[in-house]
């Protein structure tokens, strides 16, 4: 298995469980007041943007060719690591 090929199954890897985050979180939102629920879907609603942007810069690396996914890795790096603070944050305020 190539170093990209490595890097694409753990960005998929990922992305599998921020999906199944976001869908705990929704069952809990489901299940409290509704003043809460609005915050609670407000939160989920932007996690769900964050996985889009995530699998965005995972089709871009899988897109690329030869070296070139290296350079992609970069930033995507950076910007994944965003996506996951992002993650960690909602976890957070759910558990509050």
């Amino acid at each position: 298995m190539s170093l990209k090929d490595a890097y694409v199954e753990k960005l998929k890897a990922q992305l599998d469980e921020w999906s199944a985050d976001i869908d705990v979180l929704e069952a809990r939102a489901r299940q409290v007041e509704a003043d809460l629920r609005i915050k609670y879907e407000s939160q989920v609603e932007t996690l769900k943007l964050k996985r889009e942007e995530a699998k965005l810069k995972l089709a871009e690396v899988q897109e690329s060719a030869g070296d070139a996914w290296q350079e992609l890795k970069k930033g995507g790096d950076e910007a994944w690591d965003a996506i996951k603070k992002s993650f960690e944050e909602a976890r957070k305020k759910f558990k509050e």
